[in-house]
């Protein structure tokens, strides 16, 4: 990868989701061994195993939102499903994944991108409905309640608004330089029960 077309965060968070996925299959490969032999039949391992496993998931989903993304990568349609099972690594959004097959990695960064910006829209849950047209990517949802923040959504489209942001905030702002780097715009609509994203 030359120096200008590096993104140094992508490749960080490629660096850091792989060298915690190591560890943590080991601690779960360990649980199991646990589970096998007949030690583990208590609530404390069964936290254990849960708490390992919704780690990993979330290592996972995070090794696509903020990991490096070449043109012409794909990921799997099943490594897509196994992350965005419901209720994999305590997620209390639900999330309707309505495409078939592989999907290019490039597309699916953004989106888990903007997943994790409706997932802190809404902290009470919600439901969240992944589309593609064959020209355009939409991500849609509806809640009953909306925590939304405009000042931080308003980044999705204008990377150059001046925001204070938190760190648990940090997907807002890497949604719109990932667009810039595919040649992509986005149109956002937000409404009092609905929020809709389109690129």
């Amino acid at each position: 990868m030359s120096a200008p077309s590096r993104d140094l965060n992508a490749l960080l968070g490629s660096r850091i989701c792989h060298d915690l996925i190591s560890p943590l299959g080991a601690i779960g490969n360990g649980v199991e061994l646990l589970q096998l032999s007949g030690l583990a039949d208590s609530p404390e391992m069964a936290l254990i195993a849960e708490s390992v496993e919704n780690a990993n998931m979330r290592i996972r989903f995070f090794r696509i939102a903020f990991g490096a993304a070449a043109d012409g990568q794909m990921v799997g349609a099943r490594e897509i499903a196994t992350v965005l099972a419901p209720g994999a690594d305590g997620r209390k959004i639900e999330i309707d994944w309505a495409l078939e097959g592989d999907q290019p990695r490039t597309a699916v960064k953004v989106i888990f991108l903007i997943l994790q910006c409706f997932e802190t829209a809404m902290p009470w849950g919600g439901r969240v409905k992944v589309s593609f047209d064959g020209d355009h990517w939409k991500v849609a949802g509806e809640a009953e309640r909306l925590k939304v923040e405009h000042g931080v959504w308003e980044l999705l489209s204008n990377p150059a608004a001046e925001v204070d942001l938190a760190a648990a905030q940090v997907h807002f702002a890497l949604v719109g330089p990932e667009l810039a780097r595919q040649g992509r715009k986005l149109g956002l609509t937000v409404s009092e029960h609905s929020i809709s994203v389109e690129f």
